[in-house]
């Protein structure tokens, strides 16, 4: 689903955050997302996102930590091409309560990943969040690696890249 131009020009973009289509069916709420896109707080609630054991459907975790590490990195180094290269959710605690991603571009990761770029023109960092309940507990750990590619990047051929059961 696209937002309309007409409406999206209208919408704050912690608004239209709220309403990209993957976060829209989860009801994500943005609390704070500071002017930069250095910082996020983002509400997941459970109502919306119960699994049948009754805890936060780890799935719903999962996707709602997928881009905001690309979304973030897109905003502040304007002309790539971001993506989400590497996504390991570590589950803490089961989560029985809306749950709290909290993400931070840190002054001295913004510093290196600009050193990265004018060096090499690209970089691969990675970056570390968390999902806290309404009792302040890191129930979910999160590590993200991005892909920050110049505009326009064609990955070479990758030849056999399957998996097996023991990798």
């Amino acid at each position: 689903m696209q937002i309309p131009e007409m409406l999206r020009r209208r919408l704050s973009p912690a608004r239209r955050l709220e309403w990209y289509p993957p976060f829209r069916g989860m009801r994500v709420r943005v609390l704070e997302l500071s002017g930069d896109w250095r910082h996020i707080r983002v509400l997941l609630p459970l109502a919306a996102n119960r699994n049948p054991g009754g805890g936060m459907f780890g799935g719903a975790l999962a996707c709602l930590a997928d881009p905001i590490a690309a979304l973030v990195c897109n905003r502040v180094f304007p002309g790539y091409q971001v993506w989400t290269r590497e996504l390991v959710v570590d589950f803490v605690h089961e989560g029985r309560s809306d749950m709290e991603l909290r993400f931070v571009l840190a002054p001295e990761k913004e510093r290196e990943i600009r050193d990265e770029l004018g060096d090499r023109g690209r970089a691969t960092p990675s970056f570390d969040c968390a999902f806290y309940d309404v009792h302040g507990r890191a129930c979910v750990r999160v590590r993200t690696r991005v892909a920050i590619r110049p505009a326009g990047y064609r990955p070479r051929a990758v030849h056999d890249r399957s998996m097996t059961i023991d990798d």
